[in-house]
Parts: structure tokens; C-alpha cells; sequence
């Protein structure tokens, strides 16, 4: 029995096309996907696309993400909140103008965490980022990771979020993080997923990291113009897609620890953007 596990697509179609691709060629049926399906690449309608075709031909496992909290509360909200032409918030709205209720509705009925039993094989627990939170990172030689290791009764936890591709063991149990699809860290720009293995009762996992067409990515990026919808935030996109290890959370960090250094207070979204501009040169991400 062989799983395809995949995370964190953002909305790079081009990127999810190869690792499925790939997965058919070693002629994998099954897929379980631990949430953030779109958010700062360009035509999410495309990725939304290729996900429901999967559902329909495939046996598929989806779990929420945060990027999919993001979608529903702010619908739920009203849409307010939120600015175009901002880099704190412009890539958020433009992948939410690009949802259907179809999409909505898709969102509203996905797990958080589920527990996954294959035939004989031991249960598997599945989340996007911890099974308590959906925005919790499982880091290594992290004591809160190894609580939540102690905690699950599943042997085997599979999550997203970090976009690294690692593997944590504690216990006799282990978090497998299969890396990101669409903006991965430490993969030297390539698409990253992982193949769970089940062979005689026992788990074992594969880790794939794949070269694919960034380029065309970044040149889509040029023509849906995100770097107007979100000036910066594109940049440390673009700067992840050619191979930086610089997060969009890092990044967003110092833009509001500049803002509070000058201003005394910031909130988001509303973050100026010559403190981004400052941001992006102090860490590197443009020269």
C-alpha cells in the first residue's frame, strides 16, 4: 500500500501537476492532503480545479488548513478587514476573490484532525499543523512537540504548516512532515511530498523532492499581478521559489517589529509598506 501525502499547495498548480504526476507514475491511487490549499500564487481557481478531478477519480483525504480558517472567517466576518495593494493582506485577497461557493462549502466541511485507519495497517493521525491547533508548528527537540507526541494514541502523525520536510521521532512514535507543495524552505526550490509506505503492518516513509518549472510560477505571479496586490509579500514568494529559506513569517515579524519600534504599536493588517521595504533589505530577501 503506497499514500501520497501532500501539504501546503498555495495555490501552485504547476507544482502540484508535477508531484500528482509523479504519484501516477509510481502508480499511487490514494491521497491524503493536510490543508493550506491556496493563498499567495497566482489562478488559485486552477489548483481548486485539479483537487476536485483528484477527489473524483482517487480515494482522497483532506484536512483544513489555516489558510482555509482564513477563507471562512472572513466570509463569515463580512469581508472586511482586509486591503488590496497591501503586503500583509493583498495575496489573502486575492485568492479569496477567486472562491466559489462550491470552494466555500468544500472548506466549511474539512476536519481539522482525523484519525485514518487502512485495513490491517496501524491507525494514522492526520492535521495540518498539531492535532490541538491548526497553526502549531511540530518542531524538533521541542518539549510542546513531544507532549503532543504522548498525548495521540496513533504512532504515526502526519502534518504540514512548518513547509520543511522533516521527519521527528520520540517514543517509538514520529511526526512526518511531507514539506510543502507550493513555497517549501530547505528544498532548494523544489516541490516537496512525501510517499507512505505500508507493508506488513508497518509504516515506513518516503520523502520526494522534485525539480519543476518555477519560472513559469513566477511568471504567472508577473501576470496576475500579485506584486501590485501584494508588493512585498510577492517578493519573499518569488525569493522562496529560486531557493531562499526566508519565511513570509520572518519576514512579516520584523515589518511589525519596525512598525512598533517607530510607531509604538501596529496591528495588522495595517503595516506600512516602507517597513516591509526595510524588512525585506535587513533579512536579504532583496538587495
Amino acid at each position: 500500500m503506497d499514500i501520497a501525502v501532500l501539504s501546503d499547495i498555495h495555490g501552485n498548480h504547476i507544482a502540484l501537476e508535477r508531484c500528482l504526476e509523479y504519484a501516477f507514475s509510481r502508480n499511487i491511487d490514494t491521497f491524503i492532503f493536510l490543508g493550506d490549499y491556496i493563498g499567495e500564487l497566482a489562478y488559485p481557481e486552477r489548483t481548486m480545479k485539479i483537487i476536485y478531478d483528484v477527489n473524483e477519480r482517487y480515494k482522497c483525504y483532506f484536512i483544513k488548513g489555516n489558510k482555509e480558517d482564513y477563507w471562512l472567517k472572513y466570509h463569515a466576518d463580512g469581508e472586511k478587514g482586509w486591503k488590496d495593494k497591501n503586503s500583509a493582506s493583498g495575496s489573502l485577497l486575492y485568492a479569496y476573490k477567486s472562491l466559489i461557493d462550491i470552494d466555500l462549502d468544500f472548506f466549511a466541511k474539512l476536519k481539522q484532525v482525523e484519525e485514518i485507519k487502512f485495513s490491517d495497517m496501524p491507525e494514522i493521525t492526520i492535521c495540518h499543523g498539531s492535532p490541538y491547533k491548526i497553526n502549531e508548528k511540530m518542531l524538533p527537540d521541542d518539549a510542546r512537540t513531544f507532549e503532543v507526541i504522548d498525548s495521540v494514541k496513533t504512532s504515526i502523525i502526519l502534518c504540514g504548516h512548518s513547509h520543511v520536510q522533516r521527519k521527528i521521532v520520540h517514543n517509538n512514535k514520529c511526526v512526518l512532515n511531507p514539506g510543502a507543495v507550493g513555497v517549501p524552505l530547505f528544498s532548494e526550490g523544489k516541490t516537496q511530498f512525501l510517499i507512505l509506505h505500508g507493508n506488513d503492518g508497518i509504516w515506513s516513509e518516503e520523502f520526494i523532492s522534485l525539480e519543476y518549472d518555477t519560472s513559469r510560477v513566477i511568471r504567472e505571479m508577473h501576470e496576475a499581478k500579485l506584486y501590485e496586490h501584494a508588493p512585498f509579500w510577492s517578493k519573499v514568494t518569488e525569493n522562496i521559489l529560486r531557493g531562499s529559506n526566508i519565511s513570509h513569517s520572518r519576514v512579516l515579524s520584523k515589518a511589525m517589529e519596525l512598525c512598533r519600534e517607530e510607531t509604538g504599536a501596529c496591528v495588522w493588517p495595517d503595516i506600512s509598506e516602507k517597513y516591509w521595504e526595510k524588512a525585506v533589505k535587513e533579512l536579504g530577501v532583496c538587495r
